[in-house]
């Protein structure tokens, strides 16, 4: 049997994400940056990646860290020059400066937003009951429906609703136990993995990832 566990390379996703982004950033084109054909006479292209929030302006909270500088970059750049010309996708993106020791006290980005709320989920299955009560079961239902609402990335909040209300019902919160709530959660995580390209989990181990701990006594 392989390992589960996910290796170093791994664990830093190479792909600008929100924490369920079922939808890429290239395919949600109604919130991303939109092309050079499709840019009206006057108005700038966004770099890569960057996400729009609901009221038009740039979400930081929806964006990488890496397409936020490219975008701060670009504004510079055009205030300095007064008219300058609005600044590639590509080279704004690959120009971006690299992150200082700093920016670690910076707001986050949607990157480490999303891998903070995973551990959060994921430690939030691993404290619930064996069997839940009724009760139980309610509250953590409420907790999801509010949570899929106040996350601070709208687009990831929106598309985590989408993905629980699909018509079938498979992707409805299982709430009676521990282990049912703990493989709902990795199925999840793992809906993420597949649209990101990057290796599914074995969630018959996710209560030694988030729980117990490996077997092998690593975490001890």
């Amino acid at each position: 049997m392989s390992d589960p566990r996910p290796q170093e390379s791994e664990t830093q996703p190479k792909l600008p994400k929100s924490l369920f982004p079922h939808q890429t950033p290239a395919a949600a084109s109604s919130s991303t940056a939109p092309k050079d054909d499709d840019v009206p006479a006057g108005m700038t292209k966004l770099p890569n990646g960057v996400i729009l929030d609901k009221d038009g302006k740039p979400c930081r909270l929806c964006t990488s860290a890496a397409s936020w500088r490219a975008l701060t970059k670009q504004a510079k750049s055009q205030t300095a020059a007064g008219t300058a010309p609005a600044a590639t996708a590509s080279n704004a993106s690959a120009s971006a400066p690299a992150p200082s020791p700093m920016q670690a006290q910076c707001p986050p980005d949607v990157e480490e937003l999303g891998r903070s709320t995973w551990t959060f989920l994921h430690s939030l299955t691993a404290a619930y009951p064996a069997k839940a009560s009724p009760e139980q079961q309610s509250e953590m239902r409420s907790f999801l429906s509010l949570f899929s609402r106040l996350y601070p990335c709208w687009v990831c909040a929106e598309d985590f609703r989408t993905w629980m209300a699909e018509p079938s019902g498979r992707n409805a919160p299982r709430l009676s136990g521990r282990a049912d709530f703990g493989t709902w959660m990795c199925e999840a995580h793992n809906e993420v993995n597949r649209k990101l390209g990057k290796k599914e989990f074995d969630c018959r181990f996710w209560e030694e990832r988030w729980r117990t701990g490996w077997k092998d006594g690593s975490c001890d």
